[in-house]
């Protein structure tokens, strides 16, 4: 018989060896279990169920066996249960959290929606950052024609910052916004890797003016008393001897100004209140500088008539009025809400269903604020609205319960 450390030794290396399926096992009702029925197994079970399977007749209980205690290399066979025990408790716990947090609906797109590498994270301004950079020279894209060389350049050499907590999807997504709005690009595709670079596929500004009016809507040009500070996508009124017509600034310029306020309309539109998960940078936007001049306003197609017909208008720019959406953003983020907007899957399981029947706040702890609808967004939409694939939500909640609601819709 050997020594008693022998025989420890000699066990851990018995229980190791059997030990491996019993904690497969193990692992594999934990994370089943939870994944499935959110229910978590007893692990005094899964320890009796692992030194079974090791083939140690009667479970626990042969730790009280005379047969084995009493046994020459009763040390090595002790040591053994304890340690195949503790493995499979250990697999079994893991498997436990790994179902709980694993995703309940697998897609392509919720694979590729990673996060960013902790390594690139950087604390900017008082809270945690990522540092976008361009890898490499900025491709041309196939089917437009090549950038300028000072475009590309500028391109590879910027840098961009965007909160820790988005996806390399929303990240992406964003970039390309960014990268649109800042550099006038007519077309751009992003693609970012875990470390934060960023290879950039661009096409060159396009010129005209079609790029800058909406879907259903017509650019009409008039003679006009502008005011001071008129900017793109202020919402004027145009008062014509025939008319009134409502309409949304597209270029001004003033005659006789020093700087060309044309270029002005360049700049990008209001950020949508609801977006809070990274409010863009205040730009100052180029305004007109007062006195006779001409306007470009985006106008319904029945509108067009009576502004081509007029040979000078009167210009009253609308009030926006005060955005207390604001202020009660910022309350609930203080909260600890965040907002999302998706977009239903049709392979959903809320596709077809109506809000009361998918009980998203009871279920997912969420709050749906809006549903877009062909005829535009219905705010506070009731029990009875219906879900239809394509369609998009704003939801409210915190980080945890929208991503695990993201997994369910998109």
């Amino acid at each position: 018989m050997a020594s008693l450390p022998v025989e420890i030794l000699l066990g851990i290396y018995l229980g190791l060896l059997v030990g491996v399926i019993p904690a497969l096992v193990s692992w594999a009702l934990g994370f089943a279990f939870k994944y499935f029925t959110g229910v978590s197994i007893p692990g005094l079970g899964v320890v009796v169920l692992a030194i079974a399977l090791a083939g140690v007749s009667g479970g626990l209980l042969a730790l009280a066996d005379k047969s084995i205690t009493s046994a020459p290399n009763a040390e090595r066979v002790v040591t053994a249960i304890l340690l195949v025990g503790m493995v499979s408790l250990y697999a079994h716990s893991k498997g436990d959290k790994m179902g709980a947090e694993f995703p309940r609906r697998l897609s392509l797109r919720g694979l590729r929606d990673k996060r960013l590498s902790a390594d690139v994270v950087e604390l900017v301004g008082g809270r945690d950052e990522v540092r976008i950079r361009a890898a490499g020279d900025v491709a041309d894209m196939e089917g437009y024609p090549p950038l300028p060389e000072p475009l590309r350049a500028e391109i590879r050499d910027g840098e961009w910052t965007f909160p820790v907590d988005l996806r390399i999807g929303e990240l992406e997504a964003r970039l390309e916004e960014r990268l649109k709005t800042e550099f006038d690009l007519g077309d751009v595709a992003v693609s970012i890797d875990e470390k934060g670079r960023a290879a950039i596929t661009a096409a060159p500004p396009f010129s005209g003016l079609s790029k800058r009016i909406s879907d259903g809507r017509h650019a009409v040009s008039v003679d006009a008393l502008l005011p001071t500070g008129l900017a793109r996508n202020d919402e004027v009124t145009v008062l014509t001897p025939d008319a009134e017509v409502r309409g949304t600034v597209v270029s001004g310029r003033t005659k006789n100004a020093e700087k060309d306020t044309e270029k002005a309309v360049e700049t990008p539109a209001t950020p949508d209140p609801a977006d809070t998960e990274s409010p863009p940078p205040a730009v100052r936007a180029p305004t007109t500088s007062g006195g006779e001049g001409r306007l470009t306003v985006a106008v319904n197609r029945t509108d067009a008539g009576p502004l081509l017909q007029a040979d000078s208008a009167k210009v009253v720019v609308e009030p926006r009025g005060t955005r207390r959406e604001y202020e009660l953003i910022s309350l609930l983020r203080r909260a600890g809400n965040r907002f999302r907007r998706l977009t239903l899957d049709a392979e959903s399981e809320l596709a077809g269903s109506t809000l009361r029947a998918a009980r998203v706040r009871e279920t997912h702890g969420i709050a749906v604020l809006a549903v877009r609808k062909p005829g535009g967004w219905r705010l506070a939409p009731r029990g009875d609205t219906e879900l239809v694939a394509g369609e998009e939500l704003y939801v409210v909640g915190t980080r945890d319960a929208l991503d695990s609601f993201e997994a369910v819709v998109a």
